[in-house]
């Protein structure tokens, strides 16, 4: 006796498209994932302190008499950048903070250079071998007080602090005239720079 044959509807796939799909599928994810980044420089870094009033912290000038006060800098966009003698891509993106100091003196920025954990005199040989900009104020810390509020994590980062005093974007590692030139137009027009 025979067993009767029960026909169905349902038909398989081809061999071979269920990996396909799922490769698909993976690569669609990832696409995803990575879209909100593309076309950003990953230097520039998401900080809770962004949006945020930056304290009114004094300095001592690396190379001359009296203080230099954040609070004193009400109504000018700052470029705070922590650098050191001992560090390379210090020396790397010296150049592009100068260039950029100097481009940006007559816009209503102007640029400090805070000394990381270095001796003051390493510092100033670190100026009289690359250069001291134009529109940009040399400060030490030796109490470390700007690196604990700002939460710097290493040398070189940057903060570009608005015309308020509000913290609109950091960059961390080495900046070039590019990105930074266009943060710094973004905040000159009362935009946060693209994270």
């Amino acid at each position: 006796m025979t067993e009767p044959t029960v026909a169905t509807s349902a038909r398989r796939l081809p061999r071979g498209v269920l990996p396909i799909v799922g490769i698909l599928a993976m690569v669609g994810l990832l696409v995803y994932v990575f879209n909100s980044r593309f076309g950003q420089d990953p230097r520039l870094v998401d900080s809770p302190l962004i949006g945020q009033p930056v304290s009114d912290m004094t300095f001592d000038y690396l190379e001359q008499d009296g203080t230099f006060s954040f609070a004193d800098q009400r109504g000018t966009v700052l470029v705070v950048n922590f650098f050191a003698s001992w560090c390379f891509p210090c020396r790397s993106e010296h150049d592009d903070l100068t260039g950029t100091a100097a481009a940006y003196s007559d816009r209503g920025v102007h640029f400090v250079g805070i000394v990381y954990q270095d001796e003051p005199e390493q510092a100033s040989g670190f100026l009289d071998e690359f250069g001291r900009g134009t529109n940009y104020s040399y400060v030490v810390d030796p109490e470390s007080r700007a690196i604990v509020e700002l939460g710097v994590f290493g040398v070189p980062e940057t903060y570009i602090i608005d015309a308020n005093g509000i913290i609109q974007g950091k960059i961390a590692g080495e900046v070039n005239a590019t990105v930074l030139s266009r943060a710094l137009d973004q905040v000159l027009a009362g935009q946060t720079p693209d994270l």
